[in-house]
């Protein structure tokens, strides 16, 4: 079965850096073609996009929400049944804390675990 793992979430002070991982295993990356997405939610606020990476990447800057353009940069590490994807954060700002969530969606015919698949998120902190 298809499973999502955030990690490396903490408390850092503004304008720090931190990298946030999201592994997803259990299906096949030669028969799945798969679209991975970062969002977040704050308290008391809707959850809203961070950032997307795709199989084959065609516009990679628009790959980010404004919020975060110029100080996020998402990355990935493929392997055959794994896909683990980098969030790194630079130019951390109070407003960026908020649990950060991991969104894998795995398409084509071929794809036996076709799906939208969820991490249960990581928490990050920023301190003024």
């Amino acid at each position: 079965s298809v499973q999502v793992v955030e990690s490396g979430g903490d408390s850092v002070q503004a304008g720090g850096s931190l990298r946030i991982s999201c592994k997803a295993s259990g299906f096949s990356t030669h028969l799945c073609d798969h679209s991975t997405k970062w969002h977040r939610q704050a308290p008391g606020k809707e959850r809203e996009f961070v950032s997307a990476i795709d199989k084959e990447p065609k516009e990679p800057w628009n790959n980010y929400a404004d919020s975060v353009k110029g100080r996020f940069f998402v990355s990935q590490d493929i392997a055959e049944y794994t896909i683990t994807t980098y969030l790194q954060m630079n130019s951390l700002k109070p407003e960026d804390s908020a649990i950060y969530y991991c969104e894998i969606v795995l398409t084509s015919g071929w794809c036996p675990d076709r799906g939208d698949y969820w991490g249960q998120g990581t928490q990050v902190t920023v301190s003024s």
